[in-house]
């Protein structure tokens, strides 16, 4: 999974013969699971059409504040695309562009848009060789530099002068890497390691059965997704489950018994910064596992249990540095008991869930949460999506470690 999932990106295009590139740069980004809006200089026009790329974005191609041939046209508003996207990218910038941007010109929809945008924004120089080297483009360019725009350098190449040299527009596909590259060194969680307990565990009864319990491993699943999309990389030890997860920065274990996921847990456990055990681990197991399905018989059957191994107790105890979040499944006197767990098991953070809210608890899509540090502070919140869950508490876990 890229970074750039979700992100919106305002694709600004001024009038360069690189700008036929951009029909393969608006494919990169979609498929990269990202939302596309493109503002084209009038002129640019010439060199790709505004029918190619709203066919490939899925959305209109603005150009103009409004449409002079249609006086019931809606305006382009410029601070509404600024307002919009998680970042902005001009490519290809022209030299023209490049110093209006540099001198606060504006006239056009892309400069409105730009001079506007509170978000980043990058540019991908291109011209012929010798406007690249004259001294007033390399200015602009140092100018909007030291503004914050990130610039994705020109490469060295035959020109459509016919010159080769500096003043090629980088390729769609190395735009693309600069960019996910360059958000990830600015994600929180860059350069951490995580790890997330989840699912339920099955403990056998023989070869065909066993004991478990209902958690389908979501909420597991969807830390894992944000950890990753915050830059972490990510261990994720997983029961039992059908949840499917695909990201460059998740390592998926799959595991079966408490044994297994308490074993998976202790190997890497020393190299990680943050923890959270979200999985539903069975409190017991069969003492006698019998090698052969056990023949149903006319009377009762009576089964010897032992306890398993506390995982999150053993991590609370062994804990050197980790930040370490558990979770709560309680029936009654939630905030009593997540207080006790918390306390017990040396727990910087402390997820409570009650079986009591509505629209919380296993195998649903939306959860109910209360946050409980060690300090005892408590966070109600609202019951929301899983995956919005999972933002709230990296937030939170992220407000702590910073602080």
């Amino acid at each position: 999974m890229s970074v750039l999932k979700g992100k919106k990106i305002v694709l600004g295009i001024s009038a360069g013969i690189a700008a036929y590139k951009t029909a393969h740069l608006v494919r990169y980004f979609i498929k990269a699971g990202a939302k596309v809006r493109i503002i084209m200089t009038p002129a640019s026009k010439d060199f790709v059409t505004p029918l190619t790329l709203s066919t490939l974005s899925k959305y209109p191609v603005a150009s103009n504040f409004y449409s002079k041939s249609d006086d019931s046209a809606e305006w382009n508003s410029h601070v509404e695309y600024g307002l919009w996207a998680d970042f902005m990218i001009i490519a290809p910038a022209t030299a023209n562009t490049m110093a209006k941007m540099a001198h606060g010109i504006c006239d056009n929809l892309l400069l409105a848009t730009y001079l506007s945008a509170k978000c980043p924004v990058y540019f991908a120089p291109t011209m012929d060789l010798d406007m690249y080297l004259h001294p007033s483009t390399l200015k602009n360019m140092t100018t909007l530099t030291s503004f914050g725009n990130i610039c994705i350098a020109a490469t060295s190449g035959e020109l459509a002068s016919g010159l080769v040299g500096e003043g090629r527009m980088a390729e769609p596909e190395s735009i693309v890497e600069f960019i996910e590259k360059d958000l990830s060194q600015n994600l929180p969680l860059k350069g951490k390691k995580v790890m997330i307990t989840a699912g339920p565990t099955f403990e056998s009864i023989d070869p065909v059965r066993f004991i478990g319990n209902h958690s389908s491993g979501k909420m597991g699943f969807e830390l894992a997704k944000e950890a990753a999309n915050l830059g972490a990389e990510v261990l994720l030890i997983a029961g039992p489950s059908n949840e499917i997860i695909s990201h460059p920065f998740i390592k998926r274990v799959d595991v079966v018994s408490a044994q297994n996921m308490y074993d998976v847990a202790h190997a890497d456990y020393n190299v990680c910064d943050i923890v959270i055990c979200a999985a539903a681990v069975a409190d017991y197991t069969p003492k006698h596992v019998a090698p052969l399905k056990m023949k149903k018989s006319a009377g009762d059957l009576a089964l010897e249990l032992i306890k398993t191994k506390d995982i999150l107790a053993s991590l609370g105890a062994e804990k050197k540095g980790q930040f370490l979040v558990g979770f709560a499944l309680e029936t009654d006197n939630e905030i009593k008991n997540a207080l006790h767990k918390l306390q017990k098991k040396n727990l910087d953070l402390i997820v409570l869930n009650s079986l009591q809210d509505k629209g919380a608890g296993f195998k649903k899509s939306t959860n109910k949460v209360t946050l409980i540090d060690k300090s005892e502070k408590i966070s109600e919140f609202s019951l929301k999506s899983k995956a919005a869950v999972a933002v709230d508490i990296f937030n939170e876990i992220i407000s702590k470690i910073n602080a």
